[in-house]
């Protein structure tokens, strides 16, 4: 398989400090990647370098067989797609949001004097479907619950067909009937075999969908686990990524941890 994502030995530091150590990661075309860590942990600084929004301080960083700062990053990002609070916030919110998704073609927030064939749209259309949102393509995007915005940005960011998909705390801030069919949608998408490369970043295990492969652990800059979930995602090294003693369990394809209760003193100690 291609790789969609080589970093060997990136860093990234800002003044005195270093918000990515030592990064080296392999993605290929057909994994499904969770990025789980505590705040701080440098999630966020990992997902803009793959976005190509920022070269590494230190290393190389090869994005779809592209390398940051000896390419047009113009170019690339378009065939990358990506959902996150910061994009959005950008989004107008009067606009319909049918709009909202075949802008995309344009990488445009808000329609503006783009012309559009019957192509875009029923791209668009198709999308919206397959996200479940199809029925809200008349409103605006300021009408729409938190989780209906979240499965717009969705189909926006398919809309260009992304080699890359990367989705940045997508079930953040939904309630739990919200998430829950976010997270059901997500195990749609990273089961379907034609689905981009897919890197999700969540801080919680009960947001994990069916249909991740892989896992990649990080605190403080570092990775502390990366590799096939199974693998990965276990007491002990879920534990040392959030410095807290951890029992993880699986039930139906969903993971899930809380804190070991931890045995009494004995009385008289």
């Amino acid at each position: 398989m291609a790789a969609v994502i080589e970093l060997d030995g990136v860093a990234v530091q800002r003044g005195q400090s270093l918000l990515l150590q030592d990064i080296t990661w392999q993605v290929s075309e057909s994994d499904r990647w969770v990025v789980i860590g505590p705040n701080g942990a440098g999630k966020t600084t990992l997902l803009t370098i793959l976005a190509a929004q920022m070269h590494p301080t230190r290393g190389r960083a090869a994005l779809l067989g592209e390398q940051l700062g000896l390419v047009d990053v113009f170019e690339l990002r378009p065939r990358i797609g990506v959902t996150s609070a910061a994009i959005a916030e950008r989004i107008p919110r009067g606009e319909a949001v049918r709009d909202v998704v075949v802008s995309a073609s344009y990488s445009v927030l808000g329609r503006w004097r783009e012309d559009y064939d019957p192509m875009d749209y029923a791209r668009a259309d198709e999308l919206m479907a397959q996200l479940r949102v199809d029925h809200l393509a008349g409103r605006t995007f300021g009408t729409l619950s938190e989780g209906e915005r979240k499965r717009v940005q969705i189909a926006r960011a398919l809309m260009t067909d992304p080699e890359l998909l990367l989705l940045d705390e997508p079930a953040a801030g939904l309630d739990l009937t919200g998430r829950e069919a976010l997270v059901g949608t997500l195990g749609d998408l990273c089961s379907d075999v034609y689905a981009p490369a897919t890197v999700l970043v969540t801080h919680h295990m009960e947001e994990i969908p069916e249909g991740i492969t892989h896992a990649l652990l990080l605190r403080q800059g570092r990775i502390v686990g990366a590799g096939p979930i199974d693998d990965v995602l276990t007491d002990e090294v879920l534990s040392l990524t959030f410095d807290l003693p951890l029992s993880i369990t699986r039930d139906e394809g969903r993971w899930s941890a809380r804190a070991k209760r931890l045995p009494r003193a004995a009385e008289g100690d």
